[in-house]
């Protein structure tokens, strides 16, 4: 496969960071597969964003302990709990412990009760998504890896065996969320893109500016289903990207949530301050793994 190299330009604006920033980052040998022709630095379009040495910042964390596999921390509390809660609200019947055992065995173990196998594999499934998520935190959000996230979501599940369900691609028929009207399909592409291109001409990316991507998203609902899950994890790996505390929805907090999304329009508090309180919660986590406050 031929690789695609971009200018320290390009992927300045791909990461996130100055231009300055990615030539040191070549100049230190620390941009893999990077490329010296003359005075210009050409980078495989793959190539990974150096971690910041120094500050133990949960983005550096997550990297870390995800690469290394290491059990007991960040990394596998927000694996458990960020999956088991995105999939409960969505309808799973999952435990919080059978979904634990699962990431951290790789088995399940059920007496005396029937599981149903998409939860089990959208299990799965949601743990090497947030994987994606860690991995591509610093990359400009695109069409191209919000599919992505939707196609390893709904992999393998009886939905991706029905032609019309269209796995990893926008919805064919229309839907509808908590009875308001989404998208329609032809539209959902162009509604999508101008959403993104809205979004990413954005200097400071704030908390808001997260919130309100995830409510405009969740009213096109592009997908036939998995729109939620998807979502959320997109606002995970903003919140990553832009050094803002991720939130959990729970299901102390899930009709707080639902309300917030149907009443943005008229007040946005419910929502902001219903993830306000989430990331309350996750702030605990980062102190008890003695990770630096974000913001």
């Amino acid at each position: 496969m031929e690789i695609k190299y971009l200018s320290t330009a390009e992927i300045a604006q791909l990461w996130g960071i100055s231009e300055r920033s990615v030539r040191n980052y070549c100049s230190e040998g620390r941009v893999e597969g990077a490329i010296l022709i003359g005075k210009n630095w050409k980078i495989p379009e793959t190539a990974k964003k150096p971690i910041r040495v120094g500050k133990r910042t949960l983005i550096n964390v997550l990297s870390e302990e995800k690469n290394s596999r290491v059990k007991g921390g960040i990394y596998h509390k927000l694996q458990i709990e960020l999956t088991y809660n995105s999939n409960h609200i969505e309808g799973s019947k999952l435990t919080h412990d059978q979904t634990r055992h699962i990431f951290e065995t790789n088995t399940i173990g059920v007496e005396n009760a029937t599981v149903n196998v998409d939860d089990l594999i959208e299990t799965v499934n949601h743990f090497t998504c947030i994987d994606m998520v860690i991995d591509s935190a610093n990359n400009k959000l695109s069409e191209k890896f919000i599919k992505e996230l939707h196609g390893q979501l709904k992999s393998g599940t009886a939905d991706s065996r029905k032609d019309w369900f269209n796995v990893g691609e926008y919805k064919k028929l229309p839907n509808e969320v908590g009875g308001r009207d989404t998208t329609p399909p032809e539209k959902v592409h162009e509604e999508l893109e101008k959403l993104l291109a809205s979004y990413n001409a954005k200097k400071n990316i704030s908390f808001e500016d997260i919130i309100e991507f995830h409510v405009e998203f969740e009213r096109i609902h592009p997908f036939q289903d998995g729109n939620g899950r998807v979502g959320r994890l997109i606002a995970l790996k903003e919140c990553l990207k832009f050094g803002i505390t991720p939130f959990i929805i729970d299901d102390e907090l899930k009709l707080f949530y639902y309300r917030g999304l149907k009443e943005w329009s008229d007040e946005r508090g419910y929502l902001l301050e219903t993830c306000a309180a989430a990331q309350d919660k996750f702030d605990a986590y980062l102190k008890y793994f003695e990770i630096d406050k974000i913001k």
